[in-house]
């Protein structure tokens, strides 16, 4: 089985510093000799925040400061996966931007190398391009959850988990939140009960909602879930936890 994981910088680096325990948490769970995982995984920017010494309560405003933070954050949270899949399995770099999907030539390129890595047993551990594209950082992508989606039909994958810091999402409906469980049609109800994102990421539900839209759409399922849950894998996948998005249609 195919599976895209999509971390959060909620998850990743609450508070600007990269939480190496939960990533831990996170590999521990894949199961690398049965499935084939990629990890679309924020948090270069506060980490290079953290780096760089700058205010963790404010995110940088100008896009050069955003764009160097993403550029000294980005290798250390590479540094980071090469520690944890040590002798587990090798991990690759990808920094991809919007042009990498909506350019016929460099949408089959990408295809390709993303094929050529898994069936060479690699984990590919992708990321938006900020260190250098202008339209990712100012909502191109929305915080990695579109291109998590963009990244999981271009595979193919037979999973997209989004993993987060909440358990799915709650529909109030003017009453007390309950958890929904299944999402089978987006309405703009929906995406209505959605407010902000994090202090330091730029997604949040109402992203990831259209997402998983995105997703399943193109035939994959997905789920919502949270990331901190130790066993968060393995219950969205058995839909004992978080927002599930059944495909829509069959992969061809």
């Amino acid at each position: 089985m195919r599976m895209v994981i999509k971390v959060g910088t909620s998850l990743i680096a609450p508070g600007g510093r990269i939480d190496t325990k939960q990533l831990r948490s996170l590999v521990d769970q894949l199961d690398l000799a049965r499935h084939e995982f990629l990890i679309v995984s924020s948090g270069a920017i506060a980490s290079g925040m953290a780096n760089l010494g700058l205010n963790e309560d404010q995110r940088p405003a100008s896009v050069p400061l955003m764009q160097a933070c993403a550029a000294v954050g980005q290798s250390a949270l590479m540094h980071t996966y090469e520690q944890l899949f040590f002798g587990k399995k090798i991990v690759a770099q990808l920094l991809l931007s919007n042009d990498d999907f909506t350019s016929p030539l460099r949408y089959k390129n990408l295809q390709n190398t993303l094929n050529q890595l898994l069936k060479l047993g690699v984990v590919p551990i992708v990321n938006e391009n900020d260190s250098v594209s202008v339209r990712e950082l100012v909502g191109a992508f929305g915080d990695n959850d579109e291109l998590s989606a963009l990244l999981a039909a271009a595979v193919e994958a037979d999973w997209l988990l989004l993993l987060t810091d909440v358990d799915g999402f709650y529909d109030s409906n003017g009453k007390r939140p309950r958890l929904v469980r299944t999402i089978r049609k987006l309405t703009p109800e929906m995406e209505a009960l959605c407010n902000g994102h994090g202090k330091l990421g730029r997604g949040g539900m109402r992203s990831k909602l259209r997402a998983a839209k995105s997703a399943s759409d193109a035939g994959v399922n997905v789920a919502i879930v949270n990331g901190r849950d130790p066993d968060a894998i393995g219950k969205a996948m058995a839909r004992k936890a978080g927002t599930y998005f059944p495909p829509k249609r069959e992969k061809v």
